[in-house]
């Protein structure tokens, strides 16, 4: 897989989390890993900041349920519209994780 098509795979990975659910940036890494051979939470990250804007941007988390203070106000609000189990300032990441299936 080229790293374009990583790009494209994660943006498209990302575009099937369901409203409400979240995964965490190591396990979109590890669902895309067979294919892929790359393992990187810190790739998916850097791909979401640099190409996510138009993806659900606010259902890919960091592993325990918070996103940068930058961007934890408009992620709220999104989870709140959504229905994402919230825990605290983040998600709740044991109800509300999602795996690709």
């Amino acid at each position: 897989m080229t790293p374009d098509e990583y790009v494209e795979a994660v943006l498209e990975l990302v575009d099937r989390i369901p409203p409400g659910r979240v995964m965490s940036y190591g396990a979109v890494a590890e669902a895309l890993a067979d294919r892929s051979g790359r393992t990187s939470a810190r790739l998916v990250g850097a791909i979401m900041a640099r190409h996510g804007g138009g993806a659900p941007w606010h259902r890919v988390v960091n592993a325990s349920g918070g996103l940068p203070p930058r961007l934890a106000r408009e992620a709220r609000a999104r989870w709140l519209a959504e229905g994402t189990p919230l825990r605290g300032t983040g998600v709740d990441m044991r109800t509300a994780v999602w795996w690709p299936g």
